[in-house]
């Protein structure tokens, strides 16, 4: 059964681990996903991310990350679906929180966060926020 949107897919598995005290969550692959992990990685949200090739199928692990008890992820929420696609430029990035949290773009150099965005001056489609 084919899946309409894989990145809700993720952040949906990332959601419930955590609310499940797991110790990571495994999805399929893909280079989206992949960026998107690797920003969570960079940002301090998660502690580590592989990617297992064994078989046809490439499946990734995402290792969370809990503070004194606390899970690093507060709220983690999709922006931009398949049905109503969000875009906007440098000027109008959303913040999250007052700058607290992140909102990942897709841009023409690839994912980002707001503030990467902001300071290159490039806009795009906002995929999800986190804080």
């Amino acid at each position: 059964m084919s899946m309409s949107d894989p990145i809700a897919d993720m952040l949906t598995r990332i959601r419930n681990g955590l609310a499940a005290r797991k110790k990571s969550v495994t999805m399929p692959c893909s280079s989206m996903k992949q960026a998107i992990a690797k920003v969570l990685k960079d940002e301090g949200y998660i502690d580590k991310v592989t990617v297992d090739t064994e078989g046809v199928i490439k499946n990734m692990t995402i290792t969370l990350r809990y503070t004194g008890g606390e899970r690093a992820i507060e709220e983690i929420q999709r922006i931009s679906r398949p049905g109503c696609r969000v875009y906007c430029n440098a000027s109008d990035m959303p913040q999250v929180r007052g700058g607290l949290g992140i909102v990942m773009v897709s841009t023409s150099r690839g994912l980002m966060t707001d503030r990467q965005a902001r300071s290159t001056g490039i806009g795009g489609e906002v995929v999800c926020k986190v804080f």
